[in-house]
């Protein structure tokens, strides 16, 4: 809650191609929840994404208060669950659905808060100052603990060296924030560009299927739908991976309260409403893929887990980033023998280099031996590749 005594909707990154040129900081992208803390008068009060009250979800958060002393501060960052020294959003799923941890599962599954910006301190509205400003603020007030952390920020480095590093440490992706740029509470910005490493898209469960063989008696997959365009529920897709015996539980427990005769969306093939049970369009989830189809379902889905800190209204079909230009002429390329990475001859302006692609990221400018570095760390030989048909 600001000065004014109004909470503060956190801004939001839009999605887009790595940032180039000056005026750029890179930080990692954690695979957390986000959350904004209030700090004064010894007490702090978190809230999520969509203005949730959720600071009995996190105790660990308390720590900001003896961080703090006797300053005030609005601070915004993840709430993030640690698996071998990286971010896990399936460990996280432990912590999200319960309101007040016993101190058994706060031991067990401890989170941390990686703050990555100020947005008021001591009564003072940063929010008008440039990103540049506010966190060298940030960093003045040395908040470092055991559950309390400041990420590390990029500067004057090349973003794609910076996607490299992100990948290496198990990492989300990359965000680019403008240096210049203002907090824009509520809004979607430009001047914070997210690279994600994965795709992902939130979903609405509109019903579930039975399972079969080890899954008989539970859920096989559940049936998705998203809001389009023009604001219409649609079918996406459905889903029968990824899943935890305890997501299961906990699945099959939410959805027995909110069943329905029919289903909500009227654009579902038959193969996937025979034998379907419906429910209202209101528990929502996040999966991994790989792709969009033409008929808009998502390919090869992968659940992640619950997201409590979205509105179902707001769950709709992530815009795709705009892709930079293309750039030289592909004259050879090569690929693992699944797709998932690219690498291309290409020559520009009479040069040739070598330009890497996995997912929407791509490195550009690379000479072999870099390329063979960068794949020997993702565990692929260059020897594995196959030649590959030109895109």
């Amino acid at each position: 809650m600001g000065l004014t005594g109004v909470m503060i909707s956190p801004m939001l990154a839009a999605a887009g191609p790595m940032p180039a040129g000056p005026g750029w900081a890179f930080e990692f992208k954690y695979d957390g929840v986000r959350a904004i803390a209030d700090v004064r008068d010894g007490r702090v009060e978190a809230y999520s994404r969509n203005l949730n009250l959720i600071t009995g979800s996190y105790p660990e958060l308390g720590e900001l208060a003896g961080l703090l002393g006797d300053r005030s501060a609005v601070l915004d960052g993840e709430v993030v669950a640690l698996e071998t020294d990286r971010p896990s959003f399936a460990r996280l799923q432990q912590r999200m659905h319960v309101p007040s941890p016993s101190p058994a599962l706060v031991a067990s599954v401890p989170v941390l808060f990686y703050v990555f910006d100020l947005l008021e301190l001591d009564g003072e509205d940063l929010t008008s100052l440039p990103y540049a400003t506010r966190r060298d603020r940030l960093a003045r007030l040395d908040l470092a603990s055991e559950y309390v952390r400041v990420p590390v920020r990029f500067l004057e480095v090349d973003g794609r060296t910076v996607l490299q590093a992100a990948e290496l440490a198990g990492m989300e992706g990359v965000v680019a924030k403008r240096l210049a740029g203002p907090y824009r509470p509520g809004k979607r910005s430009a001047d914070w560009t997210k690279v994600p490493l994965i795709k992902t898209q939130e979903v609405l469960v509109i019903g579930w299927k039975p399972g079969a063989g080890r899954r008989a008696g539970t859920i096989g997959s559940l049936l998705l739908a998203v809001h389009d365009e023009h604001d219409h529920l649609v079918f996406a897709g459905h889903v029968g991976t990824g899943f935890t015996d305890a997501a299961l539980t906990h699945l099959q427990r939410e959805l027995a309260t909110m069943t329905r005769t029919t289903p909500p969306v009227g654009d579902v093939p038959r193969e996937h409403a025979r034998h379907a049970h419906w429910v209202e369009p209101a528990l929502i989830g996040e999966v991994a893929f790989r792709n969009w189809t033409p008929d808009g379902r998502l390919r090869h889905p992968s659940w992640r887990g619950l997201r409590t800190d979205r509105a179902a209204s707001s769950i709709r079909r992530a815009a795709e980033p705009i892709p930079p230009p293309s750039q030289g002429t592909v004259i050879g390329a090569m690929q693992t023998p699944d797709g998932r990475w690219r690498v291309e001859a290409v020559r520009r302006n009479r040069q040739d280099f070598y330009r890497l692609i996995h997912g929407d990221n791509i490195i550009d400018g690379l000479s072999i031996a870099t390329v063979q570095r960068l794949l020997e760390e993702a565990g692929i030989h260059l020897g594995d590749l196959v030649e590959a048909r030109a895109a």
